[in-house]
């Protein structure tokens, strides 16, 4: 049997949270979402992420600092980032820290799952 891929979402927005969850899930992932990216840095379940996609302005730890903690850390997973208030900085910066995709809210469905075929490998392919 093969083990399904696990995929962490961090999201302040409960309703965005729950639609991207809801959205993995269909396509056959194991999903982790949580509230803040405090919340996943203690969870003790950032190891299980085969991908993260996160969002970037949050309360507290914003997605980037999320991504310089992981980095810090020697945590590197495939990070997809998610904001409704893009800029160049912003997405220059999370590109330069190693991100996979730069989504601008809103996205469709098959954007997300552009970069996260991507970010897995398996561009073209599904699970």
């Amino acid at each position: 049997m093969v083990a399904k891929l696990m995929i962490s979402v961090v999201e302040d927005d409960a309703f965005v949270r729950l639609a991207t969850e809801n959205l993995l899930v269909s396509l056959g992932f194991d999903v982790l979402a949580f509230a803040s990216a405090q919340a996943f840095i203690e969870s003790g379940r950032v190891g299980d992420a085969s991908c993260l996609i996160t969002d970037i302005r949050m309360p507290g730890l914003s997605g980037l600092d999320l991504q310089a903690h992981l980095n810090a850390k020697g945590q590197r997973l495939p990070i997809i980032f998610m904001t409704a208030f893009p800029s160049d900085e912003t997405q220059e910066k999370a590109l330069k820290g190693g991100a996979v995709g730069f989504l601008k809210k809103p996205f469709t469905d098959e954007c997300l799952i552009r970069c996260l075929d991507k970010a897995l490998g398996r561009e073209g392919g599904r699970i």
